[in-house]
């Protein structure tokens, strides 16, 4: 086995990617439809569980801890855009990295984004579950306790297994399962209903700000500004998917740095809103009583109770948008990573039938089924953002590389102010990842020594890019 840093550094060739292109994938995606894609990422778990969350961390200095995430995400959005627009190959970040840094830093950025869909994946689905079960507690029913969550999920509680998450996953895997079309025509309706709820609720609520509750405005300082905007940072995954359908999208160099921006720019707006009327109608130290349904409390102060159902529904298809999403970029990065050989061929099987990785779906869709069913997922829900903000990073790092060693290739969107954008993308996810957890970053070196382990094993020798310079000599 070859092991010398030139076979492990080994780059794709951009221009060659653009010559020899072909991809078994149904294009199917426009911009309207990415738009949804992104917002379905997007809104979701942020406003109707970690606005809670982040209230307590940073009272009405949420709205800014919002506004500083966004920030992060809107310089690495530019960064992403530009690679969009250039690579015609799925995989986002993986392959970004495999154009510009080479074949080991890109599994290894690979591997970091499957365990961020994953993990976010089967996170959503226990705040999924919880709303469902309110939805059914309105209608007067109500599972078996055991049934209702994953063991140790709930103090005082003896349950073993959460139903609702479980199946919820199952039927996206299904959905998933029936290609792209049929995936965003669902996708695309269950968007436009949760943001019509999400504008219902600002409209409504809105009346009932009270000015004072906003005093203190930073009741814990920027300390508590900082680390709300590492926790809700999780709010933002998903944006980076949309980069992962390049191969299903008509006209990407257009469509995906539009529907990137655009997506970023409607949630911000959206989260901010919602933050500043929730700590504007409730004082911020209520919601330690309604951690897991923040926004309840808006409608029990405000005596709306009558939105309660209607709010229920709009959580249970933003975080149903948030799985599906998250499932679909999973899939399309172990896609990208086994059609190069990084990993076992199953990965990129493609069915005849719907254009989709069948196998991979399924695969992926039953192990975090049973992960939502079964584990307890609160502690682990900031390796979503320790990934998400890894795979940033380094993109922003590979846009400045690219721009000095192939400054002629041809760029159809540039990021603007390089390598001032590219340079604040790095500066304000290297903040956000060290205001995190030292257990969260000890699992994280664990899980890259996993992907490391799978890498010298099976990846190294089984790459695509390996054999080509093998043949070709």
């Amino acid at each position: 086995m070859d092991l010398s840093h030139t076979r492990l550094l080994r780059k794709k060739d951009i221009n060659a990617m653009l010559a020899t292109y072909h991809s078994p994938l149904k294009k199917e995606l426009k911009t309207f439809d990415l738009t949804m894609l992104g917002i379905g990422a997007i809104i979701g778990t942020g406003i109707f569980v970690l606005t809670g969350t982040g209230a307590l961390t940073a009272g009405p200095g949420l709205m800014i801890s919002f506004v500083l995430a966004a920030i992060a995400c809107l310089f690495a959005s530019l960064c992403y855009a530009e690679f969009a627009a250039m690579v015609p190959e799925s995989g986002s970040a993986y392959t970004y990295a495999y154009t510009t840094l080479g074949e080991i830093v890109a599994f290894v950025i690979g591997w970091d984004l499957m365990l961020e869909y994953l993990f976010a994946v089967s996170t959503v689905s226990a705040g999924w579950s919880g709303y469902f079960q309110s939805f059914l507690a309105g209608f007067g029913l109500k599972l078996p306790t055991a049934l209702s969550a994953a063991a140790g999920s709930v103090p005082g509680v003896t349950s073993y297994f959460n139903l609702p998450a479980f199946t919820i996953i199952i039927l996206i895997t299904i959905l998933l399962s029936l290609g792209v079309k049929e995936t965003k025509r669902v996708n695309n309706i269950m968007v436009v209903i949760k943001l019509a709820v999400v504008l219902l609720f600002i409209f409504t609520a809105v009346r009932f700000v009270k000015p004072a509750n906003w005093h203190p405005l930073l009741p814990f300082g920027f300390k508590g500004v900082f680390g709300a905007a590492s926790s809700v940072f999780f709010a933002f995954i998903g944006f980076d998917a949309i980069s992962s359908s390049v191969e299903e999208t008509l006209e990407p160099s257009k469509t995906l740095p539009r529907s990137m921006l655009l997506s970023l720019g409607i949630c911000t707006v959206l989260y901010v809103a919602v933050s500043a009327i929730m700590t504007g109608v409730v004082p911020f130290e209520t919601f330690a009583k309604y951690i897991d349904h923040p926004i309840s409390a808006v409608l029990i102060y405000s005596g709306q109770n009558w939105m309660a159902g209607i709010i229920d529904l709009g959580a249970i298809l933003g975080m149903t948008t948030v799985m599906l999403v998250c499932l679909y970029g999973q899939t399309r990065i172990s896609f990208s990573m086994s059609r190069d050989g990084l990993l076992p061929h199953v990965f990129s099987d493609i069915s005849a039938k719907t254009g989709a990785p069948l196998k991979s779906t399924v695969l992926f869709g039953t192990i975090a089924a049973i992960m939502g069913g079964f584990i307890p997922l609160a502690d682990l829900a900031e390796l979503v953002n320790i990934g998400t903000l890894t795979a940033f990073t380094l993109v922003s790092f590979c846009i400045l590389r690219l721009r000095k060693t192939q400054p002629d290739l041809r760029r159809p969107f540039k990021t603007p102010w390089v390598p001032f954008v590219p340079i604040m993308s790095i500066i304000c996810c290297v903040f956000l990842l060290i205001n995190l957890k030292p257990v969260t970053w000890i699992r994280f070196v664990v899980w890259l020594a996993i992907g490391m382990v799978v890498y010298f094993s099976y990846s190294v020798k089984h790459s695509q890019l390996k054999a080509t310079a093998t043949d070709d000599n």
